[in-house]
């Protein structure tokens, strides 16, 4: 009887548990369905676009032409790399600008560290037109630096404007809040008692950086420098404002060849590659996060 007994009660358990996988499932559907209509299917549709070309005749024919032209041709291929050397020089220096600031904030209480706080957040607020304009009106021809060189009677310095550097100042300057804001959130999950009682037994202050706090940024570094490279890869204002016009970067790069090229092919071919290297690195980065948290 108790083995009679037993059973309905396990059904019992068992309703609401299922019921609640359901309305689990209905309420992830529509952000799933979402991703799946405004990415997923996009990129299919671009990749099988640019493999299935439609000849005058009205066939359809299956062709790499596109990408055969891509990495054949040597101004496409140094738009693609100046794209992966502005992302690769971004990538260090914002690392480099952003891990200082956001030191300084995780160890310093105060009035000036929450002004350094805001002036390190304040770029968040700034559309990427009105910067590229204020830096051209800093550091261009006739801007505000060559005005302060030729009044204290000091030589011009060349311009970064529409030189590879004007990009990478402006796109640092644009991504340099997220980094800090994420790094510091990397630094707040470092517990203080470590760093407390590594300072006790005498570590330096490089030593207590060097031993404790760095081992435990790996997973901080991996997340800053995928949003950076993801977001700086197909970035397109700024390069297209403040970069040179011959080579370009990427995202200018398929806007000239679609508008003022009238050629939708090779754009859509340009915008398949870039999505491949962003891709490539999405992977790197999801594996790289599943193996340091156990998965396999």
């Amino acid at each position: 009887m108790g083995k009679d007994f037993a059973l309905p009660s396990l059904a019992r358990w068992r309703a609401p548990a299922a019921r609640s996988a359901s309305a689990g499932l209905l309420l992830v559907a529509l952000p799933v369905l979402l991703l799946a209509w405004l990415i997923v299917y996009p990129i299919i549709a671009a990749v099988v676009g640019t493999v299935f070309v439609h000849q005058p005749d009205g066939a359809t024919v299956f062709s790499l032409a596109s990408y055969r032209f891509f990495f054949s041709d040597t101004y496409s291929l140094a738009n693609l790399w100046l794209t992966l050397w502005t992302t690769l020089v971004c990538g260090v220096l914002l690392l480099a600008t952003g891990l200082p600031i956001a030191l300084y904030l995780r160890f310093s209480q105060g009035r000036l560290a929450a002004y350094v706080q805001g002036l390190a957040i304040f770029p968040m607020f700034v559309p990427s037109i009105i910067l590229s304009y204020a830096l051209i009106r800093t550091i261009g021809p006739n801007g505000t630096i060559d005005i302060l060189l030729n009044a204290t009677g000091l030589p011009k310095l060349p311009s970064p404007y529409l030189t590879p550097w004007g990009p990478v100042i402006g796109l640092v300057w644009d991504n340099l809040p997220l980094t800090v804001l994420m790094l510091a959130a990397g630094l707040g999950s470092i517990p203080k008692s470590s760093i407390e009682a590594a300072r006790d037994v005498g570590a330096s202050p490089l030593r207590v950086f060097i031993s404790i706090i760095l081992p435990r940024m790996g997973n901080s570094f991996l997340v800053t420098t995928s949003f950076a490279i993801l977001g700086i890869f197909s970035s397109f204002t700024l390069p297209y404002v403040l970069g040179p016009a011959s080579p370009e970067m990427m995202g200018p790069f398929m806007q000239r060849t679609f508008s003022d090229l009238n050629d939708p092919l090779n754009a859509l071919t340009q915008a398949v590659i870039t999505f491949g290297f962003c891709l490539g690195f999405g992977i790197f980065y999801v594996r790289s996060i599943a193996k340091n948290r156990g998965c396999r």
